[in-house]
């Protein structure tokens, strides 16, 4: 059974946080380069795995633009001089690195407040993201974040972006329709996704794709900061 479905805004429940009436039920995000701050050191890992399997190292641009693809699809497009029996040592030596630098990985600041108050304006808040399973639930499973989200798909239980698959079982799963759900992605794969979805999107500029690249595919919104992003779903959302 799906959860209950958020009651709209009225005077009885609404709050100093609830400045407009709730356009959306099921607000979707991405996870590295939206919500985490994770994007230079995917693309060094990225560079660094190519390289020790004998490919040539990945421009900064090339590896930026895999991020949010499923591993294994993201390592192939950023390395297509990697022939394809090495992949498997590809991708090992992508986690390899990826795991020495985990720690330096945070939320981006302003994350958390901006999460509470989605919460408590009762929208349903989902992740959907390139990451495994495995790597999602790891960061899922810290204090800070522990019953944050109410639902979750990862590239390796569903479809890779911009397939829709992974925003489709997410709306079944809440009963909700592409109509009141939003995909918040920092990629054009996030923003395709949403258009093949039939969801409303918005875009942010502080990750791994330039704003410019988002604007044949119609975001809502294009957020520069944390805190305009904020403002904005506070206002539209």
């Amino acid at each position: 059974m799906p959860p209950p479905r958020p009651r709209q805004s009225t005077p009885e429940n609404s709050s100093a946080i609830s400045r407009g009436p709730r356009r959306f039920d099921l607000i979707a995000f991405d996870w590295d380069g939206t919500l985490f701050d994770s994007t230079q050191i995917i693309v060094r890992c990225i560079q660094r795995a190519v390289v020790d399997v004998g490919g040539a190292r990945p421009t900064d641009k090339a590896a930026a633009y895999v991020i949010g693809l499923g591993l294994m699809q993201a390592l192939a497009h950023a390395a297509p001089d990697v022939p394809q029996e090495k992949y498997r040592e590809l991708g090992a030596r992508y986690r390899h690195h990826y795991i020495a630098q985990q720690n330096e990985l945070s939320l981006f600041e302003g994350v958390l407040p901006l999460l509470g108050e989605l919460k408590a304006r009762q929208h349903w808040l989902a992740v959907a993201t390139g990451k495994s399973r495995r790597g999602l639930d790891d960061v899922l499973d810290t204090v800070q974040l522990k019953g944050m989200f109410d639902g979750s798909r990862t590239a390796d239980e569903t479809a890779s972006k911009p397939h829709p698959l992974m925003l489709q079982e997410l709306m079944r799963e809440f009963g909700t329709v592409p109509e009141r759900t939003l995909m918040i992605g920092d990629t054009t794969h996030d923003l395709q996704m949403a258009v093949n979805a039939g969801c409303a999107a918005v875009g942010v500029s502080y990750g791994a794709h330039e704003s410019a690249d988002f604007d044949a595919l119609k975001p809502l919104f294009v957020a520069h900061s944390v805190r305009d992003l904020h403002a904005w779903l506070l206002e539209n959302a």
